[in-house]
């Protein structure tokens, strides 16, 4: 089956609407059980499809545990190359590894014997025509790489990386607050 009939039955499967949110100003996430409303810039819908194509050829759904799965294998696969979606793939690293940490290890484990999609510049629609089994055989390395001591080293370091980015905001808040207390 090619790739945009699969991902026609992704988003249905997940509740998302059959375009992937592409078109709309906003997307919702929930944090902590609060749900918030995001913007939803350039950048990020330019490369929704080929995330969301990452959660067909890797078999993960839209849950935190699946996400969880999705940045680490981004990371894995260099990822953080594209700024902007580093930053967003680190972020939700960092916030999975407080509830799923095996899932994104799982997913970090499998990326490094992968290459990204986003690394094979293919155009959407030849993306949107390819078979999933095609992709599979294009993402996969040849060699398949596992964790030594290096990849280890370099997993701690994207998890640090990645708590650093999504606990920022909260160290600004505290210091707002400490700031406000200080003038008081």
């Amino acid at each position: 089956m090619t790739l945009d009939k699969l991902l026609v039955d992704f988003y249905r499967a997940n509740g998302i609407p059959d375009d992937g949110g592409i078109d709309d100003d906003t997307f919702e996430i929930n944090i902590f059980g609060i749900q918030l409303t995001m913007p939803n810039p350039q950048f990020r819908k330019d490369a929704l499809h080929i995330h969301d194509i990452q959660h067909i050829l890797n078999d993960c759904d839209t849950s935190w545990k699946g996400e969880g799965f999705i940045c680490g294998w981004e990371i894995a696969t260099g990822m953080w190359k594209y700024f902007l979606l580093g930053i967003l793939s680190l972020w939700a690293m960092g916030y999975v590894m407080w509830m799923h940490p095996k899932s994104v290890l799982e997913g970090y484990k499998k990326g490094l014997s992968d290459r990204g999609v986003i690394d094979l510049k293919i155009s959407k629609a030849d993306l949107m025509r390819m078979k999933l089994e095609d992709l599979k055989s294009l993402v996969q390395k040849e060699k398949p790489t596992k964790m030594g001591i290096s990849q280890w080293l370099q997993f701690i370091f994207w998890v640090l990386v990645s708590e650093v980015i999504f606990l920022f905001p909260l160290l600004l808040i505290g210091l707002g607050i400490y700031s406000l207390n200080i003038l008081i």
